[in-house]
């Protein structure tokens, strides 16, 4: 039988090692690499061309959403599983966009993880219940809205992000926004980030225009 090649991706030395033990004793699981930042992974992704990559989103430089958008990119074969300390939506729906086949919480038993990295090779989605229910009630919301003049489809905003758009549609400043919303002026920046990439437009005036007439606000 062929071992699964993987790839870690992870700048926590200790955790990529505890992962690599645990796979290491899985008879149909091989590590064939290790990268420390979004950067590498990219690079040994090329080089090694391994089944699956279980990717940190937070790393230094290059990150692991980035990272998986490029790989990709450039692999679309390579199965990508998103691992990390964070349960944020717009993290979650951020590496769904980007091709990741799954998102898994680092609190997961080694055993339920494992089963979930099988079952991302065959197809399905390694996603916890509680997550995959959240992204079926996004699209529900999704489902809501008023649908595109061009009859495309929208990636679905987190509820943080329809604020955050709706306070750009009215004119407000990253810092007014941060301010009325009580978060902080880079948390504010990442949201129009996102908000720009999922609405496919490249400045807040789009944003807005688009907004309105698509009924998101």
């Amino acid at each position: 039988m062929d071992q699964i090649r993987i790839l870690l991706a992870d700048d926590h030395d200790l955790f990529r090692e505890g992962l690599a033990g645990i796979i290491a004793a899985q008879p149909d699981m091989l590590v064939v690499g290790e990268a420390s930042d979004g950067l590498e992974a990219i690079v040994k992704a090329r080089e090694l061309e391994p089944d699956l990559i279980l990717m940190d989103i937070q790393m230094p430089g290059c990150d692991g959403l980035e990272a998986t958008r490029e790989i990709k990119k450039e692999l679309p074969e390579v199965t990508v599983v998103m691992l990390t300390v964070r349960d944020e939506d717009e993290k979650l729906f951020a590496a769904l966009k980007n091709g990741a086949q799954g998102y898994l919480l680092k609190n997961i038993r080694s055993h339920e993880m494992l089963e979930m990295l099988r079952g991302a090779l065959r197809g399905e989605a390694a996603i916890s219940p509680a997550l995959a229910g959240r992204v079926l009630e996004e699209f529900r919301r999704l489902s809501r809205l008023a649908p595109l003049e061009s009859g495309g489809e929208i990636l679905p905003l987190t509820q943080r992000e329809q604020e955050v758009l709706g306070l750009v549609a009215t004119g407000a400043s990253d810092k007014e926004i941060a301010d009325d919303l009580f978060i902080s002026l880079n948390t504010v920046k990442s949201h129009v980030r996102n908000i720009l990439a999922k609405l496919e437009v490249n400045s807040r005036r789009e944003a807005a225009r688009l907004a309105k007439r698509r009924g998101l606000v």
